[in-house]
């Protein structure tokens, strides 16, 4: 941002990113950045900010996902059924979803209609109301929705895990929170967490589709005047740090006693963070282990023996740590085998490595899924404002692809070695007591 003298306004400051993207530094620190697709008719627009569960004390876990409900319920200029009906009038649609460590607010809309979708959405965000008798509407609802996960088992366990993995730090809580956070969380508190941490510098205005980048920065000024966000000169927030170390919990097993016709399990550790330069070689190594029907997970587990019908490896990152899991769902009968299995190919590829084949498939997949999935205007405006608001920089597809093209063999079999050649920590929900699976 470029700073004017004492007294007068700092300057917005455009600038010209990899593959044709541009973005724009507004005086108040918010960044609106877009990518212009002229061979499309749609455009995707998301508001995202850099808060998420992480961010809450422990007896407002919950705060950003209950507000993320309350910010489509009503501004000073909208109620909740215009919000909705004016998006939907044009067949757009909206939605907002939360994570651990941002929160986003999305539009999807033809082109013609993108500055309905600026003005709605950033009017949403900017400057609702949070009336007390959504709030507590809302309240129940958020109930419902931490009680159907409860019902989803298959879900659930990625939750025990985390909360495995971290314990009491906020990775390891529910992004939903839980209903003795939930329940006594006053309006006044949300709102003091609304306005406190949603400042214009957290806050990313990304677009992708047929689009102006500069038609789209007035749409946002004009959207944003008189509202809490059209503040006075301050710098763009900085990425999340990732120089501090997160305290983890020894590895240990817990079991979620449900009465399910499936086992559920996940087992596995601490991943490596996003900027992790080795998070490339992960990335191979994931596919090779559990990420298709090729995998070495599914190949023995499913299709050479039949013990389950989902089996995958997965891999998470944060600022300053990341997950590593496999999950499998089997009969309860089946589960110690199928763990003994996941177990053993585990060891095997910490210990005995990967084959070129495998590499170059998993260079393959990884590559392959990367570029398929930005064929649309949702992903690429994700893609966007995820590598503003989680990296502070973009780095362009062709860079990206040379980073897993410069995977090696050596570098898949020392990650593995760094996260796999361990004891790992085992997460099971299913019909099983305490003690029903044995340290591995």
């Amino acid at each position: 941002m470029v700073n004017g003298p004492a007294g007068r306004p700092a300057r917005s400051l455009t600038q010209t990113l990899p593959d044709g993207v541009r973005r724009t530094t507004l005086p108040s620190g918010l960044r609106v950045i877009t990518e212009a697709i002229p061979t499309t008719r749609s455009a995707a627009l998301g508001v995202w900010v850099g808060i998420g569960s992480r961010d809450e004390a422990p007896a407002m876990s919950g705060a950003s996902h209950f507000l993320e409900h309350l910010l489509f319920k009503g501004t000073h200029k909208r109620t909740a059924l215009q919000i909705s009906a004016e998006i939907e009038a044009v067949g757009g649609e909206t939605n907002a979803f939360t994570t651990k460590e941002y929160t986003c607010y999305y539009a999807r809309v033809l082109d013609s209609d993108l500055p309905l979708a600026v003005d709605v959405l950033v009017d949403a965000v900017a400057d609702s109301i949070l009336d007390p008798a959504d709030v507590e509407t809302e309240r129940g609802v958020i109930l419902e929705e931490i009680a159907m996960h409860e019902d989803e088992p298959g879900d659930e366990v990625h939750d025990v895990f985390a909360e495995a993995i971290y314990g009491n730090h906020p990775l390891g809580r529910l992004i939903s929170g839980t209903p003795e956070s939930v329940t006594p969380m006053t309006r006044t508190q949300i709102n003091n967490f609304y306005r406190k941490r949603y400042k214009a510098p957290e806050i990313v205005i990304a677009a992708a589709g047929n689009l102006d980048h500069a038609t789209v920065v007035r749409l946002v000024r004009k959207a944003l005047a008189g509202t809490p966000l059209d503040t006075g000169a301050a710098g763009p927030a900085q990425p999340r740090a990732g120089d501090k170390r997160v305290r983890v919990q020894k590895p240990h097993t817990v079991v979620l006693h449900r009465d399910t016709e499936q086992a559920h399990i996940v087992l596995g550790g601490v991943g490596l963070s996003r900027y992790d330069d080795r998070r490339f070689a992960l990335g191979v190594l994931n596919n090779i282990l559990g990420g298709g029907m090729s995998s070495r997970l599914f190949q023995e587990i499913r299709e050479k023996r039949g013990l389950a019908y989902s089996v995958y490896s997965y891999a998470a990152q944060y600022a300053d740590s990341g997950l590593f899991g496999v999950y499998a769902g089997c009969a309860p009968g089946k589960a110690g085998e199928v763990l003994d299995l996941i177990r053993q190919e585990l060891e095997r590829v910490a210990s005995s490595g990967i084959t070129a084949e495998e590499l170059v498939r998993g260079k393959g997949m990884v590559k392959g899924s990367y570029v398929l999935g930005l064929e649309d205007t949702g992903s690429r405006m994700s893609r966007l404002a995820k590598s503003e608001l989680l990296h502070g920089h973009l780095m362009s597809v062709d860079e990206l692809l040379g980073r897993v093209d410069a995977v090696t063999i050596a570098d898949v079999e020392k990650v593995a070695g760094d996260l796999l050649a361990h004891r790992h920590s085992l997460a099971v929900v299913g019909p099983f007591d305490e003690g029903a699976f044995p340290p591995g």
